[in-house]
């Protein structure tokens, strides 16, 4: 190893520029990545292919403009230089320096980094005088001929660059070695690449355009961001606030909203978020953007809009919608910038009649009502008019009204299910390629003519429970992947003990494999409404990891040792175990045997075929086994609701399939208790396992914490309530889990839901954490009741359980070897794990709600309100607004808004039949009530939680997603000639939704595009991502996913 050393520049505390000399080691051994290689280079990880025609070194300029299309999977064998991506970190941040290494970790992609500068042969110093832009590439053509040696010449490097010089300097210097222009590389090895070709120019001119406008504009059409070290010093000083920039979607033009972060050394006494009013105060931040902003004074504070609004483009709010002021800022600075993939639409020829087939500047429209237009330059405006786009932002000038962006790759024409299916990913950053070939190499063997087997060696390091144990799961029809399983037994000493059994996931999925590293990637299964697209391969989730019936499982047990009657727990154990699971039950079928019901017995597939005296054994073993569990069950929830557990109301549905594994119904999940019992144990199992990973790792736990709510966020709640003469206590869960519980209508049972809806909505988002990141006082989870708490239940279908699942077999390895590093996160990188799971949770709830408004939306669009009873239902008013009320539809469970003064200035008015009829006219809004009072006709007074009947319209938008939107036809509950005939019809509806949505939209696309969808389908069957499979959990802890499903979109 040699010593040198290397200088570097760097901005110091106030801006200046500190000159730092550091050491700098350099070895002979760097490994070099290449399957070629025919010297000692470690071989270990990823391998650059041997079966391409070249490999490709692309230059510092390269990677930082064109890494999409470097990412394209056809490109092959390019090896990034440790120069290039150090370029990379430093001038194009972390987000752009995240998305390279990602694609490096990549199985799919064919591409390594080499690290030159550490290597002894490969490294240059940077000369006297020489720009360090001259250096990277002078560095960068130097490891390219080191690379071409190394392997003997047995491949032809081609170094692209956008440096004309460095093409005349090295272009014929070494033989074997070629640097060419990119645009010529793509022209000359690519020239059938036609999304590559389109990218780059799409990129090309938009860089041009961008230098070009630098050039014109002079004015000024936002004040300039303060530098970054001017903004860092007055966050700490408490001049200057730090919060994430969200913005209000039905006022996009003029609301947004600071969410705080946190204030450095000094205290602050605001209790709300900041409003940022109007473009100009939001200084060319994008929702999302971590932002420094300065509170104007408080004479100039505005409120926020209280009035219902269509997501128009409006450029003011009537003053008298507006609520009482409020903290109100300006944006000084962008801390972090959150730009990802945003999907756009084109402007019509109507919207944009002077726009010829050869024009430059496209103002796009964005799909997300919070983001700007984007500025893009493109010749297939006209060509692309019809369809969603994607597009990137590249910058935003203090000196353009809009951002500046490029064309980046088209997703499907306007309305096509599948083309907006993609939409909804994109916006919501959500990747789901096929499993890779590496990564499926990585799975065990498992076929229905030779299934996976238990290996006798590692039989002999597990409890084995197959013998003394009956264990059975408890799942929704037709659930493939059961990841739990519950037991209990009376021991000889007459105490019982409670075993709660989690397939062991982590016996398969090795840390850092290509697998783990792609789960950690999805952090979850998302669901959508027809399909769902798994974290693992299903050999797993579906087969070898799922705890079926009859057959030999690896698992994770948590076994209780109760009192046999106060169910007091005497003693835990956390093993890994081989089980066999008895018996594989429905709810209904478990429900059925706790309440007596002998009809289900003939669901039980493991019972048929028995003799008579053998099947009434094993039942009567069963219904005990069930029965028990319940009563434990009840005794732990009883223990939680008196530490102040809330039972909250969430969105559970489930999907029934047909015997082509399509969907044939969309149906709410009936509430039983048998939910309760299992959701319980799972409760209770991750709460012990909280405890005990916390207790081994005090700084290097994840674990799960629920916030409490901040009291504002309450205040329509309360309002609400004493509407109805009802009382809700906020001060504790307690208080407000026993005032949830005496605010029962007797005559309405929807007014104690809609009350349970909003206490839900209210609530923060519970997050996972690392222990290491906040003190112990802040693990409690509020929902919950629980002082610690995490995830252990569903390692199949999300990471965080994975994560816990090896810290927890860490615990057991401390007690006994006491080596665990390979197990154990340093809490840094927990905590930063963290926030990536927290991150696509999020975007899993948000994609699985956009999903279900799509499937929503496009049942409703091709019906006739005034002709198709379905468009007509019951309706119930769960808020008040200035000219309108926001109204719940129990019946296909959809909210929305009912203007009662349209835009021309007309009120509702009662006529003498009843119906409403748009009049001149004007209304009065109370707390709990709203009248409109026309010229002529009848006054109409709507008050919070009537029932009124409602006619349900597809509000459509070319541009956007279609919204659902409500009309008030009548002051009355909607009547039906049988309203028990209505309430059987409600579950045919919900399957006409999604199964008649489903049929014409595949009609259509077999019609359009008959052989991609073959291929798709062949990807489908062979990796393993399902279509059109069970939502069969999509809440499993019932309360603490119904807290999950709180939406982090400004409240209105």
């Amino acid at each position: 190893m040699l010593r040198t050393e290397k200088v570097v520049q760097l901005r110091g505390q106030h801006g200046r520029s500190v000159r730092v000399v550091r050491e700098h080691y350099l070895r002979p051994d760097v490994p070099c990545r290449s399957a070629l290689c025919r010297a000692a280079c470690p071989r270990d990880g990823k391998l650059l292919s041997d079966d391409v025609t070249h490999y490709v070194v692309p230059d510092c300029k390269v990677v930082q403009d064109y890494l999409e299309i470097l990412e394209f999977p056809e490109l092959k064998g390019i090896i990034f230089m440790q120069t290039a991506c150090q370029a990379v970190q430093h001038q194009k941040g972390r987000r752009q320096y995240n998305k390279l290494r990602n694609l490096v970790k990549d199985a799919r992609h064919d591409c390594v980094v080499f690290a030159n500068e550490f290597h002894q042969h490969s490294y240059l110093p940077r000369q006297k005088g020489e720009s360090v832009e001259k250096w990277q590439t002078r560095s960068i053509y130097n490891a390219a001929v080191w690379y071409y040696n190394h392997c003997l010449g047995q491949m032809p490097v081609v170094m692209v660059t956008e440096d004309e010089d460095a093409i005349r300097q090295y272009g014929n210097e070494t033989e074997g070695v070629f640097v060419i222009s990119f645009k010529n590389y793509l022209d000359n090895f690519w020239p059938d690449l036609k999304a590559a070709h389109e990218l780059f120019d799409s990129i090309l001119q938009a860089r041009r355009e961008r230098e070009s406008e630098s050039q014109e504009n002079k004015g000024k059409e936002y004040p300039e961001h303060l530098p970054m070290e001017i903004l860092e010093a007055g966050i700490k000083s408490g001049r200057y606030i730090q919060g994430t920039l969200n913005v209000n979607k039905h006022r996009a033009q003029l609301e947004a909203f600071v969410r705080l972060q946190g204030f450095g050394s000094k205290e602050t006494e605001l209790q709300s978020d900041i409003l940022i009013y109007g473009a100009r105060a939001r200084n060319r931040a994008i929702h999302g953007d971590v932002v420094a902003v300065e509170l104007l004074p408080w004479q100039d504070w505005k409120g926020r809009t209280v009035a219902l609004c269509e997501n128009e483009t409006e450029d003011k709010a009537p003053a008298d919608t507006t609520g009482d002021p409020m903290p109100t800022g300006k944006v000084v600075g962008i801390i972090q910038k959150n730009w990802r993939d945003y999907v756009v639409t084109f402007p019509s020829k109507e919207e944009s009649p002077s726009q010829g087939r050869n024009a430059q500047k496209i103002l796009v429209t964005p799909w997300d009502y919070r983001i700007p237009k984007i500025r893009i330059s493109t010749q297939q405006a006209e060509a692309l008019q019809d369809y969603r786009v994607v597009v990137r932002i590249d910058s935003w000038e203090s000196s353009s009204l809009y951002p500046n962006g490029h064309f980046v790759r088209v997703l499907g024409r306007i309305g096509d299910l599948e083309g907006e299916i993609a939409a909804i990913l994109v916006e919501n950053s959500i990747c789901v390629a096929p499993f890779s070939e590496i990564q499926m190499s990585e799975m065990p063997m498992s076929s229905s003519k030779n299934p996976w087997k238990v290996n006798p060696e590692e039989e002999n390091n597990r409890l084995d429970l197959r013998d003394t144990h009956l264990i059975f799961s408890i799942d929704p029809k037709g659930c493939q992947d059961v990841d739990d399983a519950l037991s209990i037994r009376a021991l000889p000493n007459g105490n019982l003990e409670l075993g709660v059994h989690i397939a062991d996931v982590t016996h398969f999925v090795a840390a850092n494999s290509y697998t783990d590293v792609e789960a950690r990637a999805r952090a979850t299964t998302y669901y959508l409404a027809d399909r769902r697209y798994d974290m693992l391969p299903s050999v797993l989730s579906a087969d070898i990891c799922s705890l079926l019936s009859g057959v030999d499982r690896y698992a994770v047990s948590v076994l209780w040792e109760l009192e046999k009657e106060s169910y007091e727990t005497l003693h835990v154990c956390y093993k890994r175990t081989i089980i066999r699971s008895a018996y594989k039950l429905a709810y209904e079928a478990a429900q059925g045997l706790l309440d007596g019901d002998s009809s289900v017995v003939d669901d039980i597939l493991e019972l048929k075929d028995l003799d008579e005296r053998t099947r009434e054994k094993k039942l009567a073993e069963l219904v005990w086994a069930i029965s028990k569990l319940t009563d434990v069950a009840r005794h732990v929830r009883a223990q939680r609701d008196s530490c102040g557990a809330l039972e909250l109301e969430g969105v559970e549905i489930r999907v029934q399939l047909d015997d082509k594994n399509n969907i044939h119904d969309l149906i709410p999940k009936q509430p039983l208790e048998v939910h309760e019992t299992v959701a319980e144990c799972m409760i209770l199992a991750n709460h012990w396992v909280a405890k005990k990973i916390s207790e081994n790792f005090p700084h290097q736990a994840l674990l799960r914490q629920h916030p409490p709510p901040r009291q504002e966020f309450f205040t329509e709640l309360r309002e609400c309530a004493s509407a109805k003469g009802f009382s809700m206590d906020t001060r504790s869960n307690k208080a407000l889990a026993e005032s949830l519980d005496k605010a029962n209508d007797p005559l309405d049972p929807i007014v104690n839901k809609l009350l349970r809806s909003m206490a839900t909505y209210a609530m923060s988002n519970a997050l996972y954490f690392s222990t290491g990141s906040c003190p112990e006082e802040e693990f409690h989870h509020y929902g919950l009741a629980l002082d610690k708490y995490t995830h252990f239940t569903s390692p199949i279908r999300r990471y965080a359980d994975i994560v816990v699942h090896r810290l927890l077999m860490a615990a057991t390895l401390k007690e006994t070897t006491g080596d665990v590093k390979d197990y154990v996160f340093s809490n840094k990188d927990l905590q930063e794990l963290c926030k990536h799971i927290n991150n696509r949770n999020r975007a899993a709830q948000r994609a699985q709600k956009q999903s279900t408004e799509l499937f929503q939306c496009m049942y409703f669009k091709d019906k006739t309100p005034e002709a198709d009873e379905r468009c007509v239902a019951d309706g119930v008013i769960y808020s008040i607004r200035t000219n309108g009320v926001l109204v719940f539809v129990p019946r296909y469970g959809i909210k929305g808004a009912a203007y009662m003064k349209n835009k021309e200035g007309l009120v509702i008015s009662c006529q003498g039949d009843g119906s409403f009829q748009w009049k001149p006219g004007s209304l009065h809004r109370s707390q709990n009530r709203i009248t409109s009072t026309a010229t002529t006709g009848e006054s109409v007074t709507l008050s919070l939680f009537d029932h009124v009947t409602v006619k349900i319209l597809v509000q459509a938008s070319r541009c956007h997603a279609d919204t659902i939107k409500l009309e008030i036809i009548r002051n009355a509950p909607y009547q039906t000639p049988d309203t028990e005939a209505s309430q059987k019809n409600f579950h045919v509806v919900k399957s006409d939704l999604v199964k008649e949505v489903s049929q014409s939209a595949e009609a259509a696309q077999r019609a359009q595009e008959k052989a991609r969808v073959e291929v798709m389908d062949e990807d489908y069957q062979k990796y393993c991502q399902t279509k059109g499979a069970s939502l069969y959990q999509l809440l499993e802890e019932i309360r603490d996913l119904a807290l999950l499903d709180v939406s982090a979109e400004i409240r209105t």
